[in-house]
């Protein structure tokens, strides 16, 4: 089996490094990057990738779909820039992708690093990120969507903890409060895609649940002070994001669908050798 690893980015020159260190026994690193300004195109060179180009859209589903078409293995590993992919995993996927039996597509679950500590109330927060080439469908261009992948898809157990990706999600809350602006607005999309409504009980009532599904479903109370504050954290993004659907929906704002082009035209795609 041959096996290409995709990352996309944009200004990721913070764990990219790591990252693709962490990918050096793959047959071939595919770097997607949105025009970055700082060091992430040298980072990537550095490291052996290859890079192709993708015009800015907001989102990273789009870019990711391009480099799925442009990478050249029968097997892809989607990764994120902030996401460190342990060697034990490797040689599970390897190990499951030469059975005879081998599934299309397998979900792998993510230690997501919030605040500098790895809170299990976002465990095994699964992703369909391994998969062949011939088996990938589409990644919708909607925020947080996943890959759509045709066949046998099989699930990581999450008590194989040694095989999940390890994720730096939010380093401070700085952070988390410029990405939640940046990712409701484009939760709108979404939103309305699930035909959501705005009535004053779902503004009250959803925050809510989002902070009881985070704190006691998901047993935030054993991450401690964090776990408790990112629970907040999480029902007030749901509540500004619900606030944008109503102004939104309201006559308020325009609609966001401008800021995610996931039909971007090939003319405004490049590859670069």
């Amino acid at each position: 089996m041959t096996l290409s690893a995709i990352v996309h980015t944009y200004n990721a020159e913070k764990y990219l490094d790591a990252c693709l260190e962490s990918l050096q026994c793959v047959d071939e690193i595919v770097v997607c990057d949105m025009y970055s300004t700082d060091a992430t195109i040298e980072i990537a060179q550095r490291n052996g990738a290859r890079i192709i180009y993708f015009e800015n859209c907001g989102i990273p589903e789009p870019a990711r779909a391009f480099a799925i078409s442009q990478a050249s293995s029968e097997w892809i590993l989607v990764v994120d820039a902030d996401e460190i992919v342990p060697k034990a995993l490797l040689d599970y996927l390897k190990q499951k992708s030469q059975e005879p039996n081998a599934p299309a597509g397998i979900i792998i679950p993510r230690k997501n690093m919030i605040f500098g500590k790895f809170l299990r109330c976002t465990y095994p927060d699964y992703h369909v990120r391994f998969f062949l080439k011939s088996a990938f469908d589409s990644w919708p261009g909607l925020v947080h969507r996943g890959a759509v992948v045709k066949g046998t898809v099989e699930t990581i157990p999450a008590k194989m903890e040694h095989l999940a990706l390890i994720h730096y999600n939010y380093d401070d809350i700085e952070v988390f409060i410029e990405k939640m602006n940046r990712y409701t607005t484009l939760e709108i999309e979404k939103l309305v895609h699930k035909k959501i409504n705005c009535f004053p009980l779902t503004l009250i009532l959803r925050p809510i649940f989002e902070f009881i599904k985070r704190y006691i479903l998901k047993k935030g109370f054993l991450d401690g002070y964090h776990g408790f504050i990112f629970a907040c954290l999480m029902a007030n993004y749901k509540f500004v994001a619900l606030s944008k659907l109503w102004m939104y929906k309201s006559g308020y704002t325009d609609q966001p669908t401008a800021l995610i082009k996931g039909s971007a035209s090939i003319e405004k795609q490049c590859v670069k050798p």
